[in-house]
């Protein structure tokens, strides 16, 4: 069976419109992110609430740069804590091995994330999800991140030429492909998404049990 592949320029039209039109939204999500981010745990949320934006962003739609703050971000810390540790431990490994394979390994788990949040997968599933998804398109996700960069690099190295407004134009620009960058992942997922809903449908046992949540009574003590 063939394996479908990744239309590196459509995903890059796309990104930009996506990016475009999620500009000012991701804007003030990002400025609310770092004047937080200090906070301890608090952070942890607002972090999942950036990956859950990209995953909207990559669907189309309009995020609302409050939703960093939600509620749900905090509802399976110990798997995201999980997901991590597995994930950077495991490319550290592979990087012993001439460096090359903790390259391919990043990529090949580089949706992992994405995954659990998403799918409801468990940290290990998400991980091999993410393998899986992306099997045969590793080269073609790091030649859309090559692209990507040189476009960004050629374009904010002539906006910094011009004299006097060059440092703003420059400024202007970095902030404009930063939301495409983003928006261009988020495509990027969406695809692997539809890939891993297959996979998902095959194999129901990917999907984790969610999380309940504590419903014990508070009891206060009468003085």
């Amino acid at each position: 069976m063939a394996t479908e592949k990744l239309d590196i320029m459509q995903t890059i039209k796309d990104g930009v419109r996506y990016g475009l039109k999620n500009f000012f939204p991701l804007l003030l999500m990002i400025i609310l992110y770092m004047v937080t981010v200090w906070i301890p745990y608090l952070n942890v949320g607002t972090t999942i609430g950036l990956y859950k934006a990209v995953i909207g962003i990559g669907r189309g739609e309009t995020i609302d740069p409050v939703a960093i703050f939600a509620k749900e971000n905090f509802k399976d810390l110990s798997g995201f804590f999980l997901l991590l540790g597995l994930l950077y431990m495991g490319v550290t490994v592979a990087c012993f091995f001439m460096l090359i394979p903790g390259f391919v390994m990043g990529i090949a788990w580089g949706f992992a994330i994405y995954f659990f949040l998403d799918k409801k997968v468990s940290p290990l599933k998400a991980l091999r999800l993410s393998y899986d998804t992306t099997f045969g398109n590793k080269w073609r996700i790091f030649f859309l991140g090559l692209i990507c960069s040189l476009a960004i690099g050629i374009i904010c190295g002539i906006f910094a030429a011009i004299p006097k407004v060059g440092v703003v134009l420059c400024v202007i620009a970095t902030l404009l492909c930063t939301a495409i960058m983003v928006a261009i992942e988020g495509v990027m997922y969406n695809f692997f998404s539809k890939k891993a809903d297959k996979i998902i449908e095959a194999k129901p046992e990917f999907v984790r049990e969610p999380v309940e949540e504590d419903t014990t009574p508070n009891v206060e003590t009468e003085a």
